[in-house]
């Protein structure tokens, strides 16, 4: 039986999906755009909108899709399984207009708020005790408020440059939100979330290479411990010096790079791996 998976058909989550594919091995070529389909191995990948992906996701038709947080929310599809992938970073939140004099949340008593999460809004201002009239919108959400149509929106804020641009304000952060891989217990996914993993640990480590003098070892695994233990290897025709290669974070790496200096390592160099396993 196909397994299939939604990809997001356009905009900054698509790309980084497709990008997160790509590294992990998966042959990206084969995506068009919305609607398109692509079968790779026993996966049928399908892309649609990440809020159609949401609603199939929910009823069971589709294994997997790649959305973000606030999908999740609207769809409730908390009890499903979720790898973060740690990219198209937002925060849901509850913004109304600059002049209007509200300072807070219980300012919207009675108000009418715009939204594309109407399920999921409707819910955070019932358990937040806020009685509001909650309005599904399908487009942009800041200008009717800035228009007065809607006393306040809930929408996502990745920059904030458009609430500015329409002179709105954030009465209140919902939670944040970043891209996820979700999707039902299926074996059949198990080497998908398996590349996924291993592109996602890979991405803040470097694979170091030097060459130090084997009495210094000790001391340079005070520094960096690698992944078990670093890996020592003869150099030809060299008794003084070994080669050594490890695993560190990206940012350990070059706020420690001077003291590989002081150890006397040569030759250093950092790569970016593809994947990582531990």
């Amino acid at each position: 039986m196909t397994t299939r998976v939604a990809l997001p058909s356009r905009g900054r989550l698509r790309d980084g999906v497709l990008s997160l594919l790509d590294h992990a091995g998966y042959p990206t070529a084969a995506f068009h755009g919305a609607g398109s389909r692509a079968t790779l191995g026993d996966t049928e990948f399908i892309e649609m909108r990440p809020r159609d992906a949401g609603a199939w996701l929910a009823t069971g038709r589709i294994t997997g899709a790649f959305v973000s947080t606030d999908i999740v929310l609207e769809e409730g599809l908390e009890r499903l399984a979720a790898v973060p992938l740690g990219m198209a970073r937002s925060d849901l939140v509850v913004a109304s207009r600059e002049n209007d004099g509200r300072s807070g949340l219980a300012d919207l008593a009675g108000a009418t708020v715009a939204t594309h999460l109407p399920v999921a809004t409707g819910r955070w201002f019932a358990e937040a005790g806020v009685e509001a009239t909650v309005v599904t919108m399908g487009g942009s959400l800041e200008g009717v408020c800035a228009a007065g149509l809607a006393d306040a929106i809930v929408d996502l804020r990745e920059t904030g440059s458009s609430l500015a641009r329409n002179r709105l304000r954030v009465l209140d952060v919902i939670t944040g939100c970043e891209a996820l891989f979700v999707h039902h217990p299926s074996d059949a996914l198990a080497d998908l979330t398996l590349r996924i993993g291993a592109v996602l640990q890979a991405r803040d480590q470097r694979y170091v290479m030097l060459h130090l003098a084997p009495d210094r070892i000790d001391d340079l695994t005070s520094i960096f411990s690698g992944l078990a233990a670093p890996t020592v290897l003869p150099l030809a025709g060299r008794g003084d010096l070994v080669a050594v290669h490890l695993v560190v974070s990206a940012p350990a790496f070059w706020t420690q790079l001077a003291k590989l200096r002081e150890l006397g390592a040569s030759g250093i160099v950092a790569l970016s791996p593809d994947a990582l396993l531990h």
